[in-house]
């Protein structure tokens, strides 16, 4: 079976468009190491009246922001280490990082793990 790492993050909608050129510029070079897939979801009917606990309110979204939805598959978890290694060390990424202040979301409300995928069809 396949191996996910996943993400979900708060984004300011005003900076959505910004969003999608650094997560297009990520996905090129997640893809050129290797990934076999690379998804970004920008939330669109996010309400659950109750049933669910809302993206939203997991992600602690405020009025003025909405959900992404990531995730990066691999063909294992080893691989997923190898891809995520030459991606770290890699100079294009480093560069689109560096300055937290330019980022259009709060890192430090992304949230990430590794996920063993149970069921696949």
């Amino acid at each position: 079976m396949t191996y996910v790492d996943g993400f979900v993050l708060p984004v300011p909608k005003k900076k959505l468009d910004d969003y999608k050129k650094l997560a297009r510029k990520a996905a090129r070079i997640w893809k050129e190491h290797g990934a076999l897939e690379y998804r970004e979801a920008a939330g669109d009917d996010l309400q659950c009246e109750g049933g669910p606990l809302p993206f939203p309110k997991l992600a602690g979204a405020k009025k003025d922001e909405t959900v992404i939805f990531s995730w990066i598959t691999y063909r294992s978890k080893a691989h997923r280490d190898q891809v995520n290694k030459k991606v770290m060390a890699d100079k294009r990424l480093a560069a689109m990082v560096s300055d937290p202040k330019k980022m259009p979301f709060d890192c430090s409300r992304m949230a990430y793990g590794g996920f063993k995928v149970i069921v696949s069809s």
